[in-house]
């Protein structure tokens, strides 16, 4: 990735969100020929030089100071998200910018994997790139099974965008897929040259007509907590919080762990899920029986696998037949 293009268009695209009243300054009169702020009014409200802002947005940042960076920051409304990212596009570190060759493969812990399996609720590991690295069964069922996909293709990013299954799996599929990307753009201003990461970006931009409009919004992310609001094709609608945790020993993996409200009927259509998962070493799966069970209305999904207990997931009930 060209580091020069990723510093002027972040900035660019930070100015042209904010106003000049909402950046502080008398409205002027008049048609303003860009969106959001001037070049020459975030050097007033950074106080520095206008050409010294332009060459720092052509990046040209060789030699520019914390205290400077932190004006444009502050010029710019930056989150601080945002800020480390500015930071990371005009600072590059010297070992970031000695390497060159590929990293090394991420490796789960043994212990890590144990605390998965041990978990009742659905948790990922995910990595470098939003690569699933391990996830437990329950996770699998929820998601897709990402162990019997390729190992190139157990990627959050991947499914998200190239994966039919997720725009039916996810309520705010358009907000899930601004976020995944945001992620992305955060970690490409860590690593602009690895080379997986080019890859990646190349076959999104490929086959992703969203992909390559949410790209070019230049967005950044880092998720710690959230809600998942998503539609199951065997139990139903649910809404799921998550809580991001960082893994000691590797910086850039995270245990994702999502849970629902207790007692909710989230939780119990979670319950119905994972009491399929446990007793069958396959994912569960729906029928094609047009019986209605309960006198549910609906022709289904139905979902078989406890002993002959099915379970439609539109209306969420269960019973033995």
């Amino acid at each position: 990735m060209d580091r020069s293009s990723e510093i002027r268009e972040f900035l660019r695209t930070r100015r042209a969100r904010i106003t000049p009243e909402q950046a502080g300054l008398a409205p002027h009169g008049g048609a303003r020929r860009v969106p959001g702020l001037r070049r020459e009014e975030v050097a007033q409200l950074a106080g520095v030089s206008v050409d010294y802002y332009v060459r720092l947005e052509r990046g040209r940042t060789k030699g520019v100071s914390e205290t400077v960076l932190d004006a444009v920051a502050r010029a710019l409304h930056l989150d601080e998200t945002e800020r480390a990212h500015l930071f990371d596009l005009t600072q590059p570190t010297p070992a970031r910018t000695r390497r060159k060759r590929p990293l090394a493969p991420q490796r789960v812990h043994p212990v890590l994997y144990r605390t998965l399996d041990s978990l009742s609720v659905p948790a990922v590991v995910q990595g470098r790139r939003t690569d699933v690295l391990a996830a437990n069964k329950l996770a699998h069922a929820l998601y897709t099974d990402f162990e019997a996909r390729p190992r190139h293709e157990r990627n959050f990013a991947r499914f998200v965008f190239l994966d039919e299954a997720a725009r039916t799996l996810y309520a705010d599929w358009e907000q899930v897929a601004g976020d995944c990307l945001a992620l992305l753009r955060l970690y490409a201003g860590r690593h602009p040259d690895d080379p997986q990461l080019t890859e990646l970006i190349g076959e999104l931009s490929l086959h992703s007509d969203t992909f390559r409009r949410l790209w070019a919004d230049h967005d950044v992310i880092a998720h710690t907590s959230g809600t998942k609001r998503l539609h199951h094709p065997l139990v139903g609608d649910l809404t799921l919080d998550y809580v991001v945790l960082a893994v000691e020993g590797d910086p850039e993996q995270t245990l994702v762990i999502y849970t629902p409200e207790p007692a909710s009927p989230s939780a119990e259509a979670l319950d119905i899920l994972a009491s399929w998962t446990s007793t069958s070493t396959t994912r569960p799966h729906t029928s094609g029986q047009t019986r209605n069970p309960v006198g549910c209305t609906q022709q289904g999904p139905w979902i078989y696998g406890m002993g002959r207990r099915c379970w439609c997931g539109h209306c969420r009930t269960s019973c033995m037949v």
